[in-house]
């Protein structure tokens, strides 16, 4: 949305940085009576148009009854850029907007996968480079929650690899921002793979390193929620475990498979009932008891990875 409102503002042919031709507001204080239909009825002085442009909108409805009039009578030399956030189609403003003629919602998605590419293309293209499609795949899920943060991921990866002619697995790895969820995968896959010393080594690890605990339960709580809908398939449509992780959406990166494929063969649907409410009652747990969340994270989880360590036999 920041991007988009950004690139509007920047057509508009206006000088960004002339306080007389660009007027920023803050929607708290485009909302005091008034204050956005003055703005924007005001004559320039010093060029032939003006741009009001609004942030940070939520559900204000004074601003959205000035909006309502201006609409219905738009200033001749004044554009209004308003950014909103996630309005319900009942929203007053959104109403507004896509019912008169002068105006425009233009909704604003975060980026799916096609979306994610364009950006990792269009960031590494510019730096000469090459990514490998082990190293895409990597990067991929680590990015999408907000476009000018991916943005930044890809800018740091491109300039890591300054000289080189394509980006490994190794170098996204190393750079990647969210270095605590990749650690977080692992220690899961140890736990419900039934590799107990390999999740007392990893989580001793993750928690040395100043991470906390709730992000591995958190993990391990959406990997048991993926496994339930993965193992209703093999049930239902009689899939081996193999084709039910291939046809995942989304899909699991590719050197995890394995350890999924595993899990699958180990955990039925009810014993995955029962790990995904026992982690339910620890992440409450570590809320209720933070002194203590380290401690309750490691028991919930060392019991689970005992569990199916014994499936294994």
């Amino acid at each position: 949305m920041s991007e988009r409102a950004g690139l509007f503002a920047k057509r508009s042919g206006l000088p960004l940085d002339d306080p007389f031709s660009v007027i920023k507001l803050d929607a708290a204080d485009a909302d005091q009576e008034g204050r956005l239909l003055d703005e924007a009825r005001t004559v320039s002085m010093f060029s032939e148009k003006r741009l009001v442009w609004v942030r940070g909108i939520g559900s204000q409805a004074g601003l959205a009854k000035d909006v309502a009039a201006l609409i219905a009578e738009p200033p001749t030399d004044t554009l209004i850029l308003l950014e909103a956030g996630d309005l319900k189609k009942t929203s007053p403003l959104r109403k507004a907007a896509e019912e008169g003629r002068s105006a425009m919602a233009l909704p604003c998605y975060a980026d799916d996968a096609r979306g994610i590419d364009s950006l990792i293309d269009e960031g590494l293209q510019k730096a000469g480079l090459r990514i490998s499609p082990e190293a895409r795949q990597l990067l991929k899920a680590n990015l999408g929650g907000d476009r000018l943060a991916s943005r930044g991921e890809i800018g740091k990866l491109a300039l890591f690899c300054t000289g080189q002619q394509e980006i490994s697995v190794e170098d996204v790895r190393e750079l990647i921002g969210d270095v605590s969820a990749l650690n977080a995968d692992e220690i899961v896959d140890a736990v419900l793979c039934g590799r107990v010393a390999e999740f007392d080594r990893l989580f001793s690890r993750h928690i040395s390193g100043g991470n906390h605990s709730f992000v591995v339960l958190a993990a391990a709580l959406r990997q048991i929620q993926s496994m339930q809908i993965l193992r209703e398939q093999m049930e239902r449509d009689g899939k081996p475990a193999s084709a039910a992780v291939a046809s995942a959406r989304p899909p699991v990166f590719f050197s995890r498979r394995r350890n999924v494929e595993t899990a699958l063969q180990r955990w039925s649907q009810t014993m995955l009932q029962a790990a995904g409410d026992r982690l339910l009652g620890a992440i409450l747990r570590t809320r209720q008891q933070p002194a203590l969340a380290n401690e309750t994270s490691r028991q919930t989880l060392f019991a689970l990875a005992i569990e199916s360590a014994r499936q294994a036999r």
